[in-house]
C-alpha cells in the first residue's frame, strides 16, 4: 500500500498527456514502472516485461476515456478504426509473443531507441506532407499489423505511428489525433491479452500478477489516468501544443537516456 500514492500520481500525469497527444502514455509509463518495480525488488529478468504488460493494460482504460472525449468533438474517423482494428489485434498479439522471446536488456534497448525516435519527432515537429489518400483494405491491414507489433513491443497506444500515417494520408492533425486515440483501444486490448497469456508460464512473477500484468499498479494507475485523460483530450482542442510537445519530448529523452545508461553501464 505504500506505493499507492506514487501509482496514483503517475497515472494522473500519464493520463493527461495520453489525452493531450493521443500517444497512450506508455512512453512515460514504462520507464517509470520499471524504476518502481526495481525498487520493489522484482526479478530483474522480468521487470521490463512486467512494465510493458502493465503499461499496455492501463492503456485499455486510458484510451476508452480519451476516445470518448475526442468522439464528442467529432474528431474520430470511425471508418479508419473499423478497417484497421482486425490487423491491429493480430499485430499486438504477435508483438507480445516476440517480446516474451526477447531478453529484458534487448527490450530496454529497443524501447529506448523508439523513445528517441518519438522525442525527435516531437522536438523537430516532423510531420509528413499530406501527399496521398487513405489506402485500401490491404494497405490498412499492413499498417495495422506493423503498428500492432511495434506498439506491443514498446507498450504504446499507437499514436506515434498512426498520427503521422494519417496526416500523410490527408487526414487533418485534429482528426488524426482523435482517430489514433480510438485505435489505442484495440491496440491496448490485443497487447494486454498477449502479455497475459505469454507471461502465465513465468515462475518469477510477483504476487497479484496475471501474466506480465501487475494488478496493483494497474488498478491505481488506471484509476487516476481515466480521470485526467479526458482533461488532456479537451486541452488538445484548446491549447497551442507546440511548446508542450517540446517539453514532453525533453522528458522522454531524459527517461530514455536513464534507461540506456542503466542497461549499458
Amino acid at each position: 500500500m505504500e506505493w499507492v500514492a506514487t501509482y496514483l500520481v503517475l497515472g494522473g500525469f500519464v493520463g493527461f498527456f495520453a489525452g493531450l497527444f493521443g500517444i497512450g502514455g506508455g512512453l512515460v509509463l514504462v520507464p517509470a514502472l520499471l524504476l518502481l518495480f526495481e525498487a520493489q525488488h522484482f526479478s530483474a529478468g522480468i521487470a521490463m516485461h512486467l512494465a510493458l504488460g502493465t503499461s499496455m493494460a492501463t492503456i485499455v482504460f486510458t484510451s476508452l476515456s480519451s476516445l470518448r472525449t475526442h468522439h464528442q468533438h467529432s474528431a474520430v474517423n470511425w471508418r479508419v478504426v473499423r478497417r484497421i482494428t482486425p490487423a491491429i489485434l493480430f499485430g499486438t498479439a504477435l508483438g507480445a509473443v516476440i517480446a516474451d522471446m526477447v531478453s529484458a536488456r534487448g527490450l530496454s534497448i529497443f524501447f529506448a531507441v523508439f523513445v528517441y525516435f518519438s522525442a525527435a519527432q516531437m522536438l523537430l515537429d516532423l510531420r509528413p506532407h499530406a501527399s496521398r489518400q487513405l489506402p485500401g483494405l490491404a494497405g490498412m491491414s499492413l499498417m495495422g499489423t506493423f503498428t500492432g507489433v511495434i506498439s506491443s513491443l514498446v507498450s504504446i497506444g499507437g499514436g506515434a505511428l498512426v498520427v503521422p500515417f494519417l496526416v500523410w494520408c490527408n487526414v487533418s492533425l485534429r482528426h488524426a489525433i482523435g482517430t489514433a486515440a480510438a485505435i489505442g483501444f484495440p491496440v491496448a486490448l490485443g497487447g494486454t491479452l498477449g502479455y497475459i497469456f505469454t507471461g502465465l508460464h513465468q515462475p518469477a512473477l510477483p504476487h497479484d500478477s496475471t501474466g506480465y500484468v501487475f494488478l496493483p499498479a494497474l488498478l491505481w494507475v488506471a484509476m487516476s489516468s481515466v480521470i485526467t485523460a479526458p482533461l488532456g483530450a479537451k486541452a488538445a482542442h484548446r491549447w497551442p501544443l507546440k511548446w508542450l510537445r517540446r517539453g514532453f519530448a525533453c522528458l522522454l529523452l531524459i527517461l530514455a537516456t536513464k534507461m540506456v545508461l542503466k542497461v549499458l553501464i
